[in-house]
């Protein structure tokens, strides 16, 4: 048995301690007297992490050479805004304890660490390095790249629908820190929505203003209505920027706000961000339609109501790309202001403020 990965270097506080050694103790773990000859750092971008792209010689033949390891951020900004939710841990967390159940595609782990009041450290496989192809924020999908996507939800929805498991061994996805999440963004979503509309500029129409305040003003009931659907196992964060594609089809990045919510609430996100206004109109009764057969076909009944939920959930979208624009930093703000123009396109087509403010 390979020695476990806390007793080994795997744990490092900034890209100047990715070396030999350090890859080493992540190599050993993987294949025990496998030697690293050399590390490469390949590129390094700043976000809510910091992310670095390493090239690593060695002599495991079945481990990947091309590595993307997430570290803290290097941003203030970005550690302050992720400190007490404790985002990035979180996706630490996910890759070592969920990920290796769910049956959907991901890029392979090599290392998942978090240790409290030091850091986390997560390696991952570099899938640009097999071929694969990531999203951008500015991406734009055709209505035939969605459906795959939309089933790919079903499938990771389905996977932990109303399981026991949630409510058990996964309970930590609701816990305290996902508690304190939610409060904080109740208390900051009027400020943060009020300075994401001044930087938005037209982008967001001004008939659909009274009722996004109306909805920052009453967030906390709302995201409880939101909450009482089928519990299931959500990404929350499926904006163009954390999509891959290769061979075997889409994939899903980024898994940092990971949680247990309703299933659809993705799917809103999915279209609201991804598809142009135009595309998603023409596409969005198919497209739902294709996420009900996956999950019958997956085994699990969907809510009646599915539709008129799906549009209650159009209003996070838009809320978390005007955070983004009010936070900056955490995307480029050219990038964000094309997500906000589509997801206002989106809660304006469906009313989504009203129908969710009626959810409560």
């Amino acid at each position: 048995m390979p020695a476990p990965l806390r007793d080994l270097c795997a744990l490092a506080r900034d890209p100047a301690g990715l070396d030999r050694d350090w890859a080493q103790g992540v190599v050993a773990h993987h294949a025990p007297g496998a030697r690293v000859r050399a590390v490469l750092p390949r590129a390094i971008d700043v976000g809510t992490t910091t992310r670095v792209a390493l090239e690593v010689d060695h002599d495991a033949p079945d481990l990947p050479r091309r590595w993307f390891v997430k570290l803290p951020s290097r941003a203030w900004r970005a550690r302050a805004i992720t400190a007490l939710p404790q985002l990035p841990q979180t996706e630490v967390r996910f890759y070592a304890e969920v990920a290796p159940r769910l049956p959907i595609p991901r890029p392979r782990c090599l290392a998942a660490i978090r240790r409290p009041g030091r850091g986390f450290t997560l390696v991952l496989e570099d899938v640009v390095a097999r071929g694969a192809r990531v999203g951008t924020p500015t991406l734009a999908l055709s209505a035939e790249e969605a459906g795959p996507l939309v089933e790919l939800l079903a499938f990771l929805h389905a996977e932990l629908w109303e399981a026991p498991a949630l409510r058990a061994e996964l309970a930590w996805l609701a816990g305290p820190v996902r508690r304190l999440e939610d409060r904080l963004g109740s208390a900051l979503a009027l400020p943060l929505i009020r300075r994401g509309l001044r930087r938005a500029g037209d982008a967001v129409p001004a008939s659909l203003r009274p009722g996004l305040l109306a909805y920052a003003r009453a967030r906390r009931p709302i995201m409880a209505a939101l909450g009482a659907g089928p519990a299931c196992l959500v990404h929350h964060d499926v904006h163009p920027g954390n999509l891959c594609w290769d061979a075997g089809g889409p994939a899903l990045l980024d898994w940092q706000l990971v949680r247990i919510g309703e299933g659809v609430s993705d799917v809103a996100y999915l279209l609201a961000t991804c598809l142009e206004p135009e595309v998603r109109r023409a596409a969005e009764p198919a497209l739902l339609a294709r996420y009900r057969r996956a999950l019958v076909g997956a085994g699990v009944t969907p809510p009646a109501d599915l539709e008129a939920r799906y549009a209650a959930h159009l209003c996070y979208p838009l809320e978390a790309m005007l955070d983004t624009l009010a936070i900056g930093g955490l995307m480029d703000d050219a990038a964000a202001l094309g997500l906000v123009r589509r997801a206002a396109a989106a809660c304006a087509d469906h009313d989504a403020f009203a129908v969710a403010l009626a959810a409560c």
